[in-house]
Parts: structure tokens; C-alpha cells; sequence
């Protein structure tokens, strides 16, 4: 580790508080329907669709609605990827997406996980990654930002009927807070080197004489949405690894920007709706008191090297650069590695199956910790919001007093479905990979053996159920059994997660706002936050460490004896 590399984290996360504090003031104006420069092409739409914005709806409408769109969503997707054969923007002819692989990947988007089985380059046309994959990106973004805000109204006030209304909040939000975004950081990536045309793949001589084709395409747009969305499903196969989606330190750490800016400020606007800014602030020493630590342990393991290089004579100042690019260093890949596993975004600027057994042990148990630090655009907000019940109603027990939560009494249906929202992740991690590491079928995609094996396949449906989208590496993803399996771990961890945290949202709009008292837990201070981050580590973290001792640990312990997978 060096002080340019810290320089460097510091001033990419200083450029993000300094955008997220502003951002969250937008974004609560936009809930409230105050921002309207887009009115005419907001009313136009609402007419389209046969939309009354002022319509309110209770939670199961509002959820129900969400799963329609959903579902539209997922069936639009899937008949373009399978069709794409037939379709124009196709300069490569590429064939149409074969069935088992379009239905992962049409999940995939649509649970805003944009987990890949392919490399974009050779699989998709240019419809299907504008049309298809890019479109999704926004409304995966807009329906979880949209969640949330309704989950946040929730808070707000008492005896509330409803959460407001589904469809005007995607609107909104994709008009006023991801399009315009999308516009600024797109032409900035265009202006960086990242292409953006319809042109064919070129096709180049090398210097030995042989013929070389260089993939393009309209990439710049998507790769913009993809980290602003924290989608994170790479243009290209290798993701922001690659020279034209990363093609330089300033362009992953506009990246790192993206991918974080939304659900930092996302955190605070929370404190704007309940009129109670200090609440969001609690939120935010969480999230990036998680970032620091996790940034922290990745750069001091890949810094430090591999021992077994080191014994052998390498110079420990190169640290362990497999699998990254030189171009952004130990330091940013650190803090990429740490904010897109945080923030369930899934891009990659280098390969996690090629770091030290601890670096590689961070990105996996951050994603098992809830996908809440900060977590997706939307679903990290109302995810850490099911901790802070938890820890306000273990808070409750220890005093003795009925929890509460910003004047609302936090009972025992809300605690009851908090913890079925808890236990979906575990169920389907561990489920599956349980299974998954017994069957022939299964165990045929693991590309090495022992603990490195196990956590190839570990990752594989953490990144699913957690609607990540990254990958350790080294697994054969794309085969019937992955992909199904992998495609029932996203829906789970999306919407099986979601319904319990809008039917808490349902129940606590109904009921009254109480006024503080001298008892009520202060839930702004230091001493909740250490409570709320004990919790997460406690119910997040807890759950998996006998897998974890199986896998990256335990190749950690062994790797001081000399022995690799």
C-alpha cells in the first residue's frame, strides 16, 4: 500500500459524498413530483399508458404492479434474445440466444443482477444490447429506486392509505434522475475512448501478418447506465477489465463514481423524506465505514502479495498483479472490487479468481452481508432498512421497551417478515451451492479443485441470490443446470426479498406517528450505528462463515504450507 493509492481512494470517494449530498436533495424533490422540466413528455407518457400519477396505491397494489412490469419485462427480453437472428443491428449476424442462456439472461437484467453466462461480444447483437439489455438496465434501476422511495414514505408519516404510485415513480425517476445521468457520464466515457457506434467489428492487421477483428459497438451509453443502475453486465465479456470499457485510471474511477453515487445519496434522501436528515447521515457512516474496511483488506492482501512468490525470490513491492490491468493499479482495483460487491453492481476491473485467498474472501462476504453496503440503487436503501428494524427491536429487548423506529412501533408482524426477508439470501446461497457440490451435473463446472473449487461455485450463487453479477471465475456458467438454477437464485433474491419489505412498508404507513419521548432510542448516534453494523455483520455474516471456513479460509491456511488449487 501507498499514500498515492490512498490519495487516490480518498479523492474518488470524496468526489462521491461530494455529488451524493446534493443528488439526495434532487432525488426526494423528484418523489414529491417537484421536479417537472419534462412535463410534456412526462404527461405524454402517462397518457400512453393510461396512468393517473395522483392515483395512490396500497402496498399489494404497488407491489403487484412492480411484479407485472416485471414480468412483461422478462418476456419482452427473452423473445429478443431469441430472435435476434431475425432481427436488423445485427452487422455479425449473430444467431438467436439459445433458450436455457436467453432465460438466465433475460432474469438476469430484469432482477437488475446482470449476471453473465456469455461474452457480449460474440453472443449479442446491437438490438439486443441497446433494445434489450440496455433498457433493462434502466428499469431495473428505476423499479428499485422506486421501491424505495415507497418504503420511505412509509416512514414518513402516519395512517398513510398508500405508498403512492408505482408507475409515476418509474417514470420520474427514469426521466429526471437516471436519463439525464446516463447523458453526462455516457458522453464522458465516449470522450475517454469508449466507443459508441453502430459501425461493423474492424478488422486489423498485426504486425505478424495476421488478420485481427476488434469488437465495437454502441458501448459507452451502456456501460454508463450499467454502473449508475449498479447493473454491472459488461459490453464486453471481461467487463471494465477490458481497454475500451476501462481504458484508463480515470475512467474506472468515474466508474467507482457511478456505481456509487446514487445509493450513497439514496441514504441520505431517506433523511430528507422523514424530515430528519440525521437519520440518513446514521445510514451513510454504515455504508461507508463497510466500503473503508473492505477497500482496506483487499489492497493490504493483493498489495502484500503472494507468500509462495515472494519466497521464491519476487520483489513484495510488486504485490500480486495477476488478473489485473496496470493501467489502475492495486488501489482502484481495490476500491472498485469493494464498491461493486457493496453495491451489488457486479462490474469487474480485474478478476477475483486470480486474487490472494483473502482479497478474494471480501468481495464474496460482502455480497453475503445483504447486498446493503450501500447495495443497489433502491434495493440497498430498503434492504438496510430491514437491519434497522432488527436492531431497533433488539435494542427494544434489552430495555425493555416496545421498539420503535421514527415514531412507529415496530411489532411483532414486522419483525416476523423482516426475518423472512433475512433468510431468503441464505436459503438460496447455500441452498443451491449445497446441492450444487454433490451433483455430477453441477460439479462438472468447477474448473479447480479443493477450497478454490468450492468457492467458485460459493460465488456463483451469492452473486445470483444477492443480484450481484459478478463472478469468481474459473466456473463453466453456461449450461442447463447453472443457468436455470442460477436464474431461480436471482428471482429469490429479488423479489422473494422484496414482497416481505413491502408488506413491512404496508404495515407501518398504517399506523400513527408517535412523538418522540424521553425513552425512545436515539437512532442518529454513534452508539446505533455500531448497533445497526453489529447487526449486519451478526445477521449478514454469521450465516456463512462455516462455508467461508471451507472455502477462501481454509486456502488461505494452506496456502502457508506451500499448497495451491
Amino acid at each position: 500500500m501507498t499514500f498515492i493509492g490512498w490519495m487516490q481512494i480518498t479523492l474518488v470517494l470524496a468526489a462521491i459524498l461530494a455529488a451524493a449530498v446534493p443528488l439526495a436533495r434532487y432525488i426526494a424533490a423528484v418523489a414529491a413530483g417537484r421536479i417537472a422540466f419534462l412535463a410534456p413528455l412526462e404527461r405524454a407518457i402517462y397518457a400512453a399508458g393510461g396512468i393517473d400519477p395522483a392515483r395512490g396505491m396500497g402496498w399489494k397494489a404497488y407491489t403487484l404492479a412492480m411484479l407485472a412490469a416485471n414480468l412483461a419485462g422478462f418476456l419482452v427480453l427473452y423473445a429478443l434474445l431469441r430472435l435476434q437472428g431475425a432481427l436488423p443491428l445485427n452487422p455479425q449476424g449473430f444467431d438467436g440466444v439459445p433458450p436455457w442462456l436467453a432465460f438466465n439472461t433475460a432474469i438476469s437484467f430484469v432482477t437488475n443482477t446482470d449476471w453473465q453466462a456469455y461474452s457480449g461480444e460474440v453472443t449479442m447483437s446491437y438490438l439486443s444490447q441497446m433494445a434489450g439489455l440496455s433498457v433493462q438496465n434502466f428499469l431495473s434501476a428505476a423499479t428499485g429506486i422506486a421501491l424505495a422511495l415507497a418504503v420511505c414514505r412509509a416512514f414518513a408519516g402516519g395512517g398513510l392509505r398508500d405508498l403512492g404510485n408505482f408507475w409515476a415513480d418509474v417514470v420520474r425517476v427514469t426521466l429526471y434522475v437516471l436519463l439525464p445521468l446516463a447523458l453526462v457520464v455516457g458522453l464522458a466515457f465516449v470522450a475517454m475512448g469508449v466507443p459508441q457506434t453502430l459501425s461493423a467489428y474492424a478488422e486489423a492487421t498485426t504486425l505478424e501478418g495476421a488478420t485481427q477483428t476488434i469488437p465495437l459497438g454502441p458501448a459507452a451509453f451502456q456501460v454508463a447506465i450499467k454502473h449508475l443502475g449498479t447493473n454491472g453486465g459488461g459490453f464486453f465479456g471481461v467487463n471494465s477489465a477490458h481497454p475500451f470499457e476501462g481504458p484508463s485510471a480515470l475512467a474506472t474511477a468515474l466508474q467507482i463514481w457511478a456505481q456509487q453515487v446514487i445509493p450513497f445519496a439514496l441514504a441520505l434522501t431517506f433523511g430528507h423524506i422523514v424530515r430528519d436528515i440525521r437519520q440518513g447521515w446514521a445510514l451513510l457512516a454504515v455504508l461507508l465505514a463497510f466500503v473503508l474496511a473492505g477497500t482496506w483488506i483487499v489492497y493490504a492482501a493483493e498489495a502484500g502479495g503472494n507468500p509462495l512468490h515472494i519466497a521464491a525470490g519476487v520483489d513484495p513491492a510488486l504485490g500480486n498483479m495477476e488478473g489485473k490491468e496496470v493501467r489502475f493499479g492495486q488501489a482502484l482495483v481495490a476500491l472498485f472490487t469493494a464498491t461493486t460487491t457493496g453495491a451489488s453492481c457486479g462490474a469487474v476491473n480485474a478478476m477475483f479468481d486470480s486474487f490472494t485467498s483473502l482479497g478474494g474472501l471480501v468481495p464474496l462476504f460482502l455480497i453475503q452481508l445483504g447486498e446493503v453496503l450501500p447495495g443497489g440503487v433502491g434495493s440497498g436503501l430498503y434492504g438496510m432498512l430491514v437491519f434497522v428494524l432488527l436492531a431497533v427491536f433488539v435494542a427494544g429487548l434489552m430495555v425493555g421497551r416496545t421498539p420503535e423506529y421514527l415514531g412507529k412501533k415496530v411489532q411483532a408482524r414486522e419483525v416476523k417478515l423482516a426475518m423472512l426477508a433475512v433468510l431468503v439470501l441464505p436459503a438460496a446461497i447455500l441452498g443451491f451451492t449445497a446441492v450444487a457440490v454433490v451433483l455430477p451435473v453441477a460439479v462438472v463446472s468447477i474448473q479447480e479443485q479443493g477450497p478454490h473449487g468450492l468457492s467458485e461455485m460459493l460465488y456463483a450463487y451469492t452473486s445470483a441470490a444477492g443480484n450481484n453479477g459478478s463472478a469468481f471465475g474459473g466456473l463453466t456458467a453456461d449450461t442447463p443446470w447453472m443457468n436455470t438454477t442460477l436464474g431461480i437464485a436471482m428471482l429469490l433474491g429479488r423479489f422473494g426479498y422484496v414482497v416481505p419489505v413491502m408488506a413491512i412498508a404496508g404495515s407501518l404507513a398504517a399506523k400513527p406517528k408517535l412523538a418522540a419521548s424521553t425513552g425512545t432510542l436515539p437512532t442518529h448516534g454513534p452508539l446505533f450505528v455500531g448497533l445497526l453494523a453489529g447487526m449486519i455483520l451478526i445477521l449478514g455474516g454469521l450465516q456463512f462463515m462455516p462455508a467461508l471456513a471451507l472455502g477462501p479460509v481454509a486456502e488461505h491456511v494452506v496456502l502457508g504450507a506451500g499448497k495451491t488449487f
